[in-house]
């Protein structure tokens, strides 16, 4: 009778290949590859997180191969900030969120790219189907990184999870053009700390019996919920790794930081219990930015509205999709959130109604008060088959729609700044990019 390997704990196999391999090998036997994969757990976890390699720069340098060996920095222009950044130009210490000055300021021979959201959705969305194809348990985090809930799915696909999300990886290299990183356990926690640790083209795993002891080792921060007020809290009282919380009361916990002690107790020991919940459908579509500097008049607010409804509208295009209330989002600059709505006589899907019904909501809003965010998006979410996208109350309405598809068409074939309207011709507006939506 012929001998399963994957019921051998003490093979392992390679990730090039996916040949089966010996524990002790160094590099693969058939390829010669160094990247082998063995843990004593590899065949029984199932619970992964698998997350794109700096997604928006690797898909730019997949596009733009003579991009490949050089620093690339998808953000906005100088009072920008930084969307994502390759390999390459973090080794300069650019990284996400980072303002774009100080970004070129440590990498100042960084090629620079705008970003283009539509196409890393669309392309966000085929890696989405090829996870579906492994099961039908994936929980979208966001475009780019996803847990999956491979139980069950041996028989399936005639492999263990670990095997088959190795597979998966090389698959999307070959067909996507990106790379991925793979973080197995037995919790959602441990998991995404697990994709983080080999980036990039990683393939990392904690296994339950080790959990404790590596989790001991690592510094409260890698907690979810712990940033940086409380991380400082926790220092003052003398906690800074988590191995220190391991020797603490859960009711002691629970007294000094109230639920978030509960959350330390149980995390510091690997004990999350959240299931994989697989997409549902979106509620909303919306797209928000932080200002470097706090705004107040209409000629700064306006263009950058105007930007957002367009970055609003092309998503609901490539979605299909239409909504039928128009949401304004701002925040003052003490932190005070305004929320301002109005539906519409039936859905839209155009950057056009979306930014002059915004618009209305916004000439409200507008009386000397320093906004530090604003934001635009659109609910009640539809089908948009066969829709009419014109407002009944403005004859000029229908025609700015058909000008608006005429303009869609344009950029699509020659890039977003190939034409502009005039609400934003000539501002070099650039936006930190923060979206709301779920693909």
């Amino acid at each position: 009778m012929a001998i399963n390997p994957f019921d051998q704990p003490d093979f392992g196999f390679c990730r090039d290949c996916l040949s089966i391999q010996h524990a002790f090998n160094k590099r693969c036997e058939k390829c010669g590859s160094p990247r082998l994969i063995r843990h004593p757990e590899l065949y029984s976890l199932s619970l992964a997180h698998i997350d794109c390699d700096a997604f928006y720069a690797s898909v730019e340098k997949r596009d733009h191969p003579e991009l490949r060996n050089k620093p690339v920095i998808v953000g906005g222009g100088k009072r920008g900030v930084v969307s994502t950044a390759c390999y390459i130009a973090r080794i300069s210490g650019v990284h996400s969120a980072m303002p774009m000055f100080k970004a070129l300021e440590l990498c100042p021979e960084a090629i620079v790219i705008p970003p283009d959201i539509t196409k890393y959705a669309r392309i966000g969305r085929e890696i989405r189907q090829l996870m579906l194809e492994l099961t039908p348990l994936v929980e979208p985090i966001s475009i780019d990184e996803a847990f999956l809930d491979m139980s069950g799915t041996e028989k399936l696909h005639k492999a263990p999870a670990s095997f088959t999300l190795a597979r998966f990886a090389k698959r999307v290299e070959n067909e996507i053009g990106v790379s991925v990183s793979i973080g197995l356990s037995y919790c959602k926690f441990l998991a995404k700390i697990a994709s983080d640790l080999d980036k990039p083209r990683g393939f990392s795993i904690i296994g339950e019996h080790e959990a404790l002891a590596f989790l001991a080792k690592q510094p409260v921060t890698k907690i979810w919920g712990v940033g940086s007020a409380l991380a400082q809290k926790l220092s003052h009282d003398g906690i800074t790794m988590v191995g220190e919380l391991q020797h603490l009361d859960e009711a002691l916990l629970i007294k000094r930081y109230g639920q978030m002690g509960q959350r330390l107790y149980r995390l510091s020991r690997g004990q999350d219990k959240r299931q994989v919940e697989p997409e549902r459908e979106a509620k909303s579509i919306s797209s928000e930015t932080t200002f470097m500097n706090d705004l107040s008049n209409s000629e700064d607010l306006i263009p950058v509205l105007r930007m957002l409804s367009e970055k609003v509208s092309a998503r609901l295009k490539a979605s299909d999709i239409a909504g039928q209330t128009v949401v304004l989002k701002l925040k003052t600059k003490d932190f005070k959130t305004r929320t301002r709505n109005v539906g519409l006589d039936d859905p839209t899907q155009t950057a056009d109604r979306i930014f002059r019904t915004g618009l209305r909501l916004l000439q409200k809003e507008l009386d000397g008060t320093k906004f530090r965010l604003l934001g635009i998006g659109v609910q009640q979410l539809s089908k948009a088959a066969g829709l009419y996208d014109g407002d009944f109350l403005d004859p000029y309405s229908h025609k700015r729609a058909v000008a608006e598809t005429a303009m869609d068409k344009l950029r699509a074939k020659f890039g977003n700044k190939t034409i502009e309207t005039g609400y934003t011709f000539g501002k070099n507006i650039s936006l930190p990019k923060k979206h709301d939506d779920k693909f």
